[in-house]
């Protein structure tokens, strides 16, 4: 393994950015409105492109999904 050695303050300040990244994209994440599956699909629905078949698949899909466990929360 290479090793690459940095400044303590170097360090510290990476660390700091690393830290406000995280809760920027934190809070960025959570303040996404989040659909109902079934209004999400009827929106693919009204487009008339998406197949049944693969309208199916797509609810089907999120059912299974993170996205559905967070709507539960």
């Amino acid at each position: 393994m290479d090793k690459i050695i940095i400044s303590k303050i170097e360090y510290l300040r990476l660390k700091q950015q690393s830290a406000a990244y995280k809760r920027l994209a934190s809070s960025f994440y959570e303040s996404i409105p989040k659909d109902s599956i079934e209004t999400v699909v009827d929106d693919f629905r009204k487009t008339d492109i998406y197949s049944e078949e693969f309208l199916e698949d797509l609810e089907s899909g999120l059912k299974r999904s993170s996205y559905a466990k967070k709507l539960c929360k």
